[in-house]
């Protein structure tokens, strides 16, 4: 319990950071009863579902987790993927999923994969995050405005087209009150200091339609009868091998977006804090609740960003919020779960309605597009695009493999090399040489050797004037090679060696020199050639020339009689 021991190791045990955190969490307890309803709804499980996922998450990562005050629980990012697996395999199949990506999760942090996340590009997240924005959006037009029939149809565009022919079936009761909660929402973000906004507008919309009974505007009773004044008990989920293996799939993908939203939501928290989490215990804490909370009854669960904020800014120091935050929706179950069926899914779906506002951070998106480079745009729009009308999965996927495409074109760009004129020996001070003699070339190679700028090289030396004697290649400035650079570099020995030509290898740094001879090309091009200077390396040419004049004079002068 990593987290336990690190707030005791802090001192956080004391009576005045047990009073902040206990307030802390009474305050995001009150802000996750409607989202966790509506989280639920939107993933296609019952309302009390979402709040057994937040009861059980809440306590086991702040137990378990690598973060002293993340909150967990369902959250907007999960929407678009859970209502998928809901929708192909039922909430069985849902839990069964969720139980697998807990198991991923856990590998995921003992194989120390924590740290791999944050290499996932910016343009990526924000494409992904601002098109599953889009998604919660739309996907809550029925109940907003209370139209009917059901969207039809698995991809966004069916369900968009299904939507916009089922306009003219608007309920104005349904749409009133839900345009009220989203005033609410909307103002009391700004001007509500002590009620969450969510509550009050869940609170609002519920009496309104308790004193009105407004027709035709859907409850949680009327769509789910209501919510159980219980506890859920622990039942394993139905599983069969078939399932199983078709599932594996969709627990991937929850397990790849949990662990990006609850290293983000970590991250976010430590810049609020001024700690520092730990990843790979986050990734375990966060696989420990996936794995238990489908067994009583919940579904995926990973860090929300905005519950960790609230829990912050509300005086959070230590876990402790996050089970106080629990317990208090445990006390809501048990004790006013019955007045929970008067409210209107239409508060929920605006409750939502700001979720996926503040998820694609259209401002931010806006900005990027006006700003980034070309090329942080394409890769952006491409994964925004790809996860709006294909798949989640396949939008990060290729985002990220675009992202990496482009970064080597521009890290193979940066790779230059060039002939050097100028013979000064490298950054040591001293005098300028004489020019190098005759046959003798220099080049220097300034960046990584790696398979994106070895065709470079190759071109580049490929154009030398015959006849060269001597190629001498500078590589101080060659941080890496990879087994491509390795390999040019070897092709141009053997073809100066063809043409009966030397070259020399100068300034190597000792992990580059290592590669070489390891790969054997140090023994191709001879120990003697590879050279510290380039005076020496200079001086040595000259020797060479000169021994060759010499072995030439030899053998030309007449035998003596």
């Amino acid at each position: 319990m990593i987290a336990l021991l690190q707030a005791k190791a802090a001192g956080l045990w004391t009576r005045s950071h047990i009073r902040n955190n206990v307030v802390a969490g009474i305050v995001v307890g009150v802000v996750a009863l409607p989202l966790a309803m509506a989280f639920a709804i939107a993933s296609g499980a019952r309302p009390e579902q979402g709040l057994y996922t937040s009861i059980i998450a809440g306590v086991l990562t702040s137990l378990f987790g690598g973060t002293r005050v993340q909150i967990s629980g369902p959250t907007g990012a999960f929407i678009a993927v859970l209502s998928i697996i809901t929708a192909q395999h039922g909430i069985a199949g849902l839990q069964i999923a969720t139980l697998m990506a807990g198991v991923i999760l856990v590998a995921f942090g003992f194989a120390r994969l924590g740290a791999v996340i944050k290499y996932i590009p910016n343009p990526v997240i924000v494409g992904f995050t601002a098109g599953i924005g889009v998604i919660i959006f739309v996907g809550q037009w029925k109940d907003f405005f209370g139209l009917s029939p059901e969207p039809s149809g698995l991809h966004f565009h069916e369900k968009l087209w299904s939507l916009i022919v089922a306009l003219p079936s608007i309920s104005l009761a349904t749409t009133g009150l839900a345009l009220l909660s989203l005033a609410i929402l909307t103002v009391g973000a700004r001007y509500l200091k002590r009620i969450p906004a969510p509550l009050a507008a869940l609170l609002v919309a519920t009496v309104v339609q308790a004193l009105l009974h407004f027709k035709g505007v859907a409850t949680i009773g009327s769509a789910f009868g209501g919510i159980p004044r219980t506890l859920p008990s622990f039942s394993f989920p139905p599983v069969t091998v078939t399932e199983v293996v078709s599932l594996v799939g969709p627990a991937f993908t929850i397990a790849l977006l949990g662990a990006i939203e609850s290293l983000l939501s970590a991250v976010v928290a430590d810049g609020m804090t001024g700690t520092r989490h730990d990843s790979n215990q986050e990734l375990i804490g966060q696989g420990i609740a996936n794995i238990v909370a489908p067994l009583f009854g919940g579904f995926a669960a990973t860090g929300a960003i905005a519950r960790t904020a609230t829990n912050i800014r509300s005086g959070a120091t230590g876990p402790l919020g996050g089970i106080v935050h629990s317990g208090v929706l445990i006390l809501v179950i048990l004790l006013l779960a019955p007045l929970a069926s008067t409210i209107p899914l239409c508060c929920l779906s605006a409750v939502l309605f700001i979720v996926a506002w503040n998820m694609s951070e259209m401002p931010h998106v806006v900005r990027l597009i006006r700003t980034a480079p070309k090329a942080d745009v394409v890769v952006l729009l491409l994964t925004f695009f790809l996860t709006v009308f294909v798949d989640l999965v396949v939008a990060v996927n290729v985002g990220v493999i675009v992202a990496a495409l482009l970064f080597m074109r521009r890290m193979a760009d940066a790779v230059h090399v060039e002939q050097q004129m100028d013979t000064t020996p490298g950054p040591v001070a001293g005098s300028a040489l004489a020019r190098p003699a005759s046959g003798v070339v220099i080049y220097s190679i300034d960046g990584p050797l790696f398979f994106g700028a070895a065709e470079k090289l190759e071109r580049t030396l490929a154009h030398i004037q015959r006849p060269a004697t001597t190629l001498i290649l500078r590589m101080g400035n060659v941080p890496f090679m990879d087994a491509t650079g390795i390999n040019a570099i070897e092709e141009i020995i053997t073809d100066f060696k063809r043409h009966s030509a030397t070259v020399l290898l100068v300034e190597l740094r000792p992990n580059v020199r290592y590669k070489l001879g390891r790969s054997g090309v140090i023994a191709e091009v001879g120990e003697e050639n590879v050279i510290d200077t380039l005076e020496h390396a200079l001086e040595f040419t000259k020797q060479a020339k000169a021994q060759t004049a010499a072995t030439k004079a030899a053998a030309t002068e007449p035998a003596q009689p």
